[in-house]
C-alpha cells in the first residue's frame, strides 16, 4: 500500500489549512484520513462490495502466496499479487498476509468491513438564551470509526460557524450565544467514516424549543394562625442566570392538591418567586410543584414540574392532624386561580373542570325528562280511557231509548 504520499499529504491540509479556506466537511475527512493512514496496515472496505487486497512488497510478476489468519487463501481469488474478495461479509474481517516463493512475509493488512455514513437523527434543546445544545444517533451502524463534524449557520447565511463539541465520543455539541434577533437556525451533522460523508441538515425555532429547566430550592412554610394558608418559595433555575432576569423574565405556574385527590389547582405568577395558597384543606397534607416558562415568548415551553414537596398548613398546637383521607371521587370543579403579586389574595371565582360533572349533570337532566315524558303519555292514556268510556255509556243510553215503546 503506498499510503505515505497521500498521508503528508492529508496531514499537511490539517496543519496548514484554516476553517476560512475549507469548509467544517473537508476538514473533517483531512482529519480523520490522516488519523486512518498513520495506521498503514490497516485497509477499510464496503460490507457486501468487492473489495481488492494489493501486496505493497512484491515485484514485477513474482508469484504471492495470500493467507487469511494464517491460512492459505485460494489462488483462484488472486491475480497478479493482489487478492479480491466478492460480496464480503463480516466473515472476512482479519489478518490477511502476503508471501514471497520462499514464505518471506512482504506485507500484512488488517481487514475492516462497514458501511459509509448514513444520515443521523437529531434532537437540540434550548434550555435558555444563551446556549442551544444538539445531540445525535446513528440511524444505521456503519462499524467503522466514525467522526462528526458539527456547524450551524443563522437563516441559511453564508457564513458558517462551529457547534462547539467538548467530548470526545459524546454525540453533542453545543452552540454559544445565539443571535436574538432571529428564531431559525440551520445545524449541520456530518458523519464521516473511512467509506466517505454524509450530512444531516436540519432547521429548528428556537423560540419553539425554548423550555426553562424545572425550579430549583422549593421551599413550602405555615403562615401561623392560618390553617388555609401554605407559602410557597423556590429559586431561578440554575440554568438561568439572574444576570438575564431582567432582559428574559419567567413566568411561574404552581400547582397543588391534598393528599387522595387527582385534581390539581392552579396559581401563577410573574417574576415572583413566592407564592401564598389561600384555600389549603384544614389539617391534610398537600402536594406543591413548580414549572416555569420564559415570559416574553408565548410560544415558548413551560418546563417539567420539579419536584414533589409535601407540606401541611399550620394547625392549633392542641389539634392532631388529619391522617384520613377524604374521599375525591366526584370533584365536579378544579380551582384556578391567576395572581400577579404574592400579597394579593386569590381570585374566588370557580372553573368548571369538565367532563365528568357535565356527563353527570346531563345523565340526571335526561333522566327527569324521560320521567316527564312518561308522565304526560300516562296522562293522556288515562284521559282517553275516561272519554272511551262516556262515549260507551252515551251510546248505551241511546240504545235502551230507542228499545222503550212509544
Amino acid at each position: 500500500m503506498s499510503s505515505a504520499p497521500m498521508k503528508s499529504q492529508l496531514c499537511w491540509l490539517v496543519d496548514n489549512v484554516s476553517l476560512d479556506e475549507m469548509s467544517l466537511v473537508t476538514s473533517g475527512i483531512a482529519q480523520l484520513s490522516c488519523l486512518l493512514l498513520s495506521v498503514s496496515d490497516v485497509q477499510y472496505g464496503g460490507l457486501g462490495s468487492r473489495v481488492t487486497l494489493t501486496c505493497g512488497g512484491v515485484h514485477g510478476g513474482s508469484p504471492v502466496e495470500w493467507r487469511f489468519n494464517g491460512s492459505s487463501v485460494p489462488a483462484g481469488q488472486t491475480h497478479k499479487g493482489s487478492l479480491t474478495l466478492l460480496n464480503t461479509t463480516h466473515s472476512m474481517e482479519g489478518n490477511y498476509s502476503c508471501h514471497d516463493e520462499r514464505g518471506t512475509l512482504l506485507q500484512s493488512i488488517k481487514l475492516r468491513l462497514g458501511h459509509p455514513p448514513h444520515f443521523v437523527r437529531v434532537s437540540c434543546r434550548v434550555p435558555n438564551h444563551m446556549n442551544i445544545y444538539c445531540s445525535w444517533v446513528q440511524t444505521k451502524t456503519t462499524h467503522l470509526p466514525t467522526i462528526y463534524t458539527t456547524s450551524y449557520s443563522v437563516n441559511k447565511a453564508r457564513e458558517v460557524d462551529p457547534c462547539k463539541q467538548e467530548d470526545i465520543g459524546v454525540n453533542e455539541c453545543m452552540i454559544t450565544n445565539p443571535p436574538f434577533w432571529t428564531s431559525k437556525v440551520l445545524v449541520n451533522i456530518t458523519e464521516i467514516n473511512p467509506l466517505g460523508s454524509n450530512s444531516t441538515i436540519i432547521q429548528i425555532d428556537v423560540h419553539e424549543l425554548l423550555k426553562p429547566d424545572p425550579p430549583e430550592d422549593v421551599r413550602v412554610l405555615q403562615v401561623e394562625g392560618q390553617p388555609t394558608q401554605l407559602l410557597v418559595q423556590w429559586s431561578c433555575p440554575s440554568s438561568w442566570p439572574a444576570k438575564i432576569l431582567p432582559a428574559f423574565p419567567l413566568t411561574f405556574s404552581l400547582r397543588y392538591r391534598p393528599i387522595g385527590s387527582s385534581y390539581w389547582s392552579t396559581l401563577e405568577t410573574e417574576e415572583n418567586t413566592s407564592l401564598k395558597i389561600m384555600d389549603a384543606l384544614v389539617g391534610h397534607l398537600h402536594q406543591i410543584q413548580i414549572r416555569a416558562q420564559d415570559a416574553l415568548i408565548n410560544h415558548s415551553q413551560w418546563s417539567e414540574w420539579s419536584h414533589v414537596v409535601e407540606a401541611r398548613p399550620w394547625i392549633q398546637p392542641w389539634e392532631e392532624p388529619t391522617e384520613e383521607l377524604l374521599d375525591f371521587s366526584f370533584p365536579f370543579f378544579n380551582l384556578s386561580f391567576p395572581v400577579r403579586t404574592t400579597d394579593k389574595s386569590p381570585d374566588s371565582s370557580l372553573h368548571q373542570n369538565g367532563s365528568l360533572g357535565l356527563m353527570i349533570l346531563l345523565g340526571l337532566f335526561a333522566a327527569v325528562m324521560v320521567a316527564v315524558l312518561l308522565t304526560i303519555i300516562a296522562l293522556l292514556r288515562v284521559r282517553q280511557r275516561k272519554q272511551d268510556n262516556v262515549k260507551k255509556q252515551e251510546l248505551t243510553s241511546m240504545v235502551k231509548m230507542k228499545s222503550i215503546p212509544i
